[in-house]
């Protein structure tokens, strides 16, 4: 039962980043993962998923690549499982290498960058939103849940599978900013009004803590904080949600 044991060790983020690691559980991100060019490890299958047609066939499609595919007892796959009612897939996956380096500056260029997000139902859908309106990436400063925990890549529906997503140090994206002439704005209720500013060519847009909001790191180096106009009786709205329609706002 090695990849059981693996996969109950993958619930921590400490084992994850040690082996490089992930789950991706439940069958729609299966079968996303399937499209991706990702490195499957192994796949486990419940007895539950039996009756289940889609389950079955995409680990069929993995164990004709020849993946390994892991017979269970739904006792054992909900130990590994991360869900209250898990669907009786799940797969382990090989964290893909990501870096700021990586990521070519040209013109257009928009960065999300997110600031102790930690919510990781809220982190996925920003990793979907982002890739939705037309960001170059994603970035996690420290203090952001892991981009790799199981609830984000169900909530992010496989789209980090493709879309560059990857953690940096707050001191690592202060270089890639200086070393490429990329602007950092910041999002606050007390902002100018996003509609009222015009965005650069290269922009990196950082979104901070649900409840404290950005760091006071990140807020000293903003050169402009924006900020999403609402009626005087809403106080607030979602992360997510603030930050999509900002995103659109300000795309190139």
């Amino acid at each position: 039962m090695k990849w059981l044991t693996t996969a109950r060790d993958l619930k921590r983020r400490k084992a994850r980043e040690r082996n490089g690691l992930f789950v991706a559980e439940g069958v729609r991100t299966v079968e996303e993962l399937a499209r991706s060019s990702l490195v499957v490890e192994a796949v486990l299958l419940a007895e539950r998923a039996a009756s289940d047609e889609r389950a079955v066939a995409a680990a069929r499609d993995f164990e004709a690549r020849g993946v390994p595919v892991t017979q269970l007892t739904d006792a054992e796959f909900d130990s590994a499982a991360d869900t209250e009612q898990p669907q009786g897939v799940l797969a382990i996956v090989r964290a893909p290498r990501r870096a700021l380096d990586m990521l070519a500056a040209a013109d257009g260029l928009r960065l999300l960058v997110l600031d102790g997000i930690q919510d990781p139902g809220n982190v996925g859908v920003l990793v979907r939103t982002a890739a939705a309106l037309g960001a170059t990436a994603l970035i996690a400063l420290p203090g952001t849940v892991d981009l790799w925990n199981a609830k984000v890549v169900r909530s992010a529906a496989g789209t980090h599978f493709r879309f560059p997503a990857l953690d940096a140090t707050t001191a690592a994206l202060f270089a890639y900013l200086d070393r490429h002439g990329v602007a950092l704005w910041g999002t606050d209720a007390r902002g100018t009004a996003v509609g009222d500013v015009a965005a650069p060519a290269r922009l990196a847009l950082a979104v901070g803590n649900e409840g404290a909001g950005l760091s006071e790191a990140l807020r000293a180096r903003c050169s402009t904080v924006v900020s999403l106009p609402m009626a005087p009786d809403v106080e607030s709205l979602n992360v997510a949600v603030a930050t999509g329609i900002i995103l659109y706002a300000l795309r190139p």
